[in-house]
């Protein structure tokens, strides 16, 4: 088929391309910019690169038009689209037509560790010879991209020992909305036959406006797994054992980390931490109660051990993979680009690149690199850029989540159209830290913070920048002007 992208250089828009590319289809796609890394790779991948949204830009005739959740109704090439009754979907609806019939679709949902989680997964099952298809909203340092078609590996075991011969697709389940046209949950159209649950915490308040509108998109999630199914869900999150106890139709295998409260759920799957130091964790872990070896994980951080967790119990107890292969597997783990990304050490610094925005995922992240250079000045900048992020709403949690750090330097807001009363005051939460006694202070744009980093780094320092967006490039200009 010709299926054509509107607004296709998104990590998961370009991904779905350079996917429908590798399955034969003939792929084009339109965006405002192509710039790198994505629009390189989309020509890489056989995609026709159109600059503009401009109805032209379905000629010749698309057989099918995907629609980024990008996109308003207002775009010229989406109005074409209507307007002369062309076929089209979106992200969710092309990955359920194309991929998922074909496959057993392994979904990751949650508010924290969705792409490690799936990156981990997808990894540890390749380490076992299922050859998994995967989707990845990110980009997993062991595949050279973040999407793979399925492959024929080893049939999948299901529970009940009676074998399936589709093979495993491993999937970020995100609950952001689908369309502009489809306000659903996209991890409502992905067909979960395994389900992992790492975690729920209410964000994305553009699209859910209160906790129980959150919860009960997960809610339907839950119900969706089959009774010959399995969810992997964490025993620690009071969230998640609700939605699960209530709503879980397949069998439920609970994980957690020793000595977690596990709200009266024993967990199937449990990690007991051994060390933790610059080279990463060991663990011992216990399946059924029964001790399975230690293990090592290179990716710091307590969390990034939960992911572990998670993605070890969804290919063993999902997919029949043996702890023998994978046990090995997960010490050669990389991990996943802007998560605790190490992108240069000028001058003996080291500076990192994280996705974090949430006040959770901001302090996990930074205890995850403070474990990781325990002796070192660790500097917090920080970005607040999401809708989540940009509302005060969490004015007081962001107080507490830089405890780790030894110094937090706040960026603007990244949203310039939110209401004084509703929008995150980045200067109270400077003095606030101040007055918690942590050095801290508000800066006018990425260039004063280069300017001041540029003054103050010095060998052996930790630069943390956290934003979930492109934070106005600093990383190349931090980069070059620490190098001078």
């Amino acid at each position: 088929m010709h299926i054509h992208i509107i607004a296709v250089s998104g990590t998961g828009m370009g991904a779905l391309a350079g996917l429908l590319s590798e399955l034969g289809h003939h792929v084009s796609g339109s965006d405002i910019a192509f710039d790198p890394p994505m629009g390189p790779a989309l020509e890489r991948w056989g995609v026709r690169c159109l600059p503009g949204f401009d109805a032209r830009n379905l000629e010749p005739t698309p057989d099918l038009t995907v629609i980024g959740n990008v996109c308003r109704k207002d775009n010229p090439e989406v109005v074409a689209v209507i307007e002369r009754g062309l076929p089209y979907t979106h992200i969710a609806g092309a990955l359920a037509d194309f991929v998922l019939g074909n496959c057993s679709p392994l979904v990751v949902a949650g508010t924290h560790g969705k792409t490690t989680t799936t990156a981990m997964a997808a990894h540890l099952l390749e380490a076992s010879g299922f050859a998994p298809g995967f989707l990845i909203g990110g980009l997993p340092k062991n595949f050279p991209r973040s999407f793979r078609a399925p492959q024929a590996g080893k049939p999948r075991l299901a529970m009940g020992d009676r074998p399936l011969r589709k093979p495993p697709f491993v999937i970020e389940g995100d609950e952001y909305d689908t369309a502009f046209y489809e306000k659903s949950a996209k991890f409502l159209h992905y067909r979960p036959e395994v389900a992992v649950l790492t975690s729920i915490e209410h964000d994305h308040v553009d699209i859910y406006p209160d906790l129980e509108s959150y919860l009960n998109a997960f809610e339907r999630f839950v119900a969706l797994v089959p009774e010959g199914g399995l969810i992997i869900a964490n025993a620690a999150d009071a969230h998640v054992v609700r939605v699960v106890d209530r709503h879980a139709r397949a069998e439920v295998a609970w994980f957690a980390l020793e000595g977690e409260d596990t709200h009266g759920k024993p967990p199937h799957w449990l990690a007991a931490p051994s060390t933790s130091d610059a080279a990463g964790t060991r663990f011992d872990l216990y399946a059924g109660g029964v001790a399975c070896g230690r293990l090592a994980l290179t990716v710091p951080g307590r969390h990034n051990l939960k992911n572990a967790l998670a993605a070890l119990g969804a290919a063993a107890q999902g997919y029949g993979a043996r702890i023998a292969d994978i046990g090995p597997a997960l010490a050669q783990f990389e991990g996943v680009r802007r998560r605790q990304d190490l992108i240069g050490t000028p001058r003996g610094s080291f500076v990192y690149d994280d996705f974090a925005h949430h006040p959770t995922a901001v302090r996990e992240t930074l205890a995850a690199l403070r474990s990781k250079h325990p002796g070192a000045r660790l500097v917090a900048v920080f970005e607040p850029r999401s809708a989540t992020a940009c509302r005060r709403m969490h004015q007081e949690d962001y107080t507490g989540a830089f405890e780790a750090a030894d110094e937090v330097v706040l960026a603007p807001l990244g949203r310039s159209n939110l209401p004084p009363e509703q929008a995150l005051d980045v200067t109270r939460l400077a003095r606030d830290l101040r007055e918690r006694g942590k050095p801290a202070q508000a800066v006018a744009d990425v260039d004063a913070i280069v300017d001041y980093l540029a003054s103050t780094v010095s060998p052996g320092s930790v630069v943390a920048l956290l934003s979930n967006g492109s934070f106005g490039g600093i990383h190349g200009k931090l980069l070059e002007r620490l190098a001078r």
